[in-house]
């Protein structure tokens, strides 16, 4: 198991207007001893430079993540998000990376099931233009509660009608929908190619930074390993399955700089990994 940075848990604390900084990024992601990257749009950079710069520090892009909504019931509707999946694709491509992940949330008029169905039929398609470009689409649990995948029966569900689709497994997302993270992990096992660690915390509603989620419980974004999640017991689960893959870090939180946080997690992260495997 490697532990790649997330570029979205460190575009959270640039400040209003503020460039990303991409050669930033790719010192700090050396500093700390990491070598993947896991790029979440290239904030308005130009892909093929983003990946010029990446060749210099030697890192690579481990997954592509990016935006495109499939969340209607005709193809017409469908078809503008298609042509941002297509784009995404080309921005894989020139970036290096053989997998992309797709943030499915929920939306507002629509069940979990209506949601599912719409964008299960956009996958249908995205999924031909992505191996046609040697990429892999991959979803992942989601923490929205109208989000059509959340638990690991969600996105298993997605693949048994996809089977071209594979999961990016989110250790914290799955808890919110009342599943625990090695129990999520496991059962879709054998269709996990990417993962993230975060955590989230249980709280009163009213908490600043609390959302209501999927299993009914309010919660907020906190460092991993000071939340509801068992990061061990996955850490050990993902072992026994024999996972190779990368790991983003990823922080929602606000009790900490992104940076600071990344500092910390990666150091958790890499004591769990470790101890899973003595």
């Amino acid at each position: 198991m490697k532990i790649a940075m997330m570029t979205y848990t460190m575009a959270r604390g640039r400040k209003k207007g503020e460039a990303f900084d991409v050669e930033g990024l790719c010192r700090f992601t050396r500093e700390l001893g990491l070598e993947g990257v896991d790029w979440v749009t290239t904030y308005e950079h130009d892909p093929r430079e983003v990946r010029r710069i990446m060749d210099d520090h030697g890192l690579r892009t481990v997954c592509y993540t990016f935006f495109c909504d499939l969340n209607f019931p005709t193809a017409a509707e469908r078809r503008p998000g298609l042509d941002t999946f297509r784009r995404g694709i080309e921005a894989a491509v020139a970036l290096g990376a053989d997998k992309v992940m797709l943030p499915v949330s929920g939306k507002s008029g629509c069940t979990r099931e209506e949601s599912f169905r719409n964008v299960v039929q956009g996958l249908h398609e995205a999924v031909i233009l992505a191996e046609e470009a040697g990429v892999t689409t991959t979803v992942e649990n989601f923490p929205h509660p109208l989000s059509p995948f959340i638990v690991s029966d969600d996105v298993n569900r997605a693949i048994r009608e996809v089977p071209q689709l594979r999961v990016t497994f989110d250790n914290g997302n799955v808890v919110t929908g009342g599943e625990s993270a090695a129990d999520g992990f496991r059962k879709s096992a054998p269709y996990v190619v990417h993962a993230h660690f975060k955590d989230f915390q249980s709280c009163p509603e009213g908490t600043p930074g609390a959302h209501i989620c999927l299993d009914g419980k309010y919660r907020r974004a906190v460092l991993v390993g000071d939340g509801d999640v068992d990061q061990v017991a996955c850490v050990q689960a993902m072992r026994e399955h024999g996972y190779q893959g990368y790991i983003n870090f990823e922080y929602e939180g606000s009790d900490l700089s992104p940076r600071d946080a990344t500092i910390e997690g990666v150091r958790r992260m890499r004591e769990w990994i470790a101890q899973s495997s003595s």
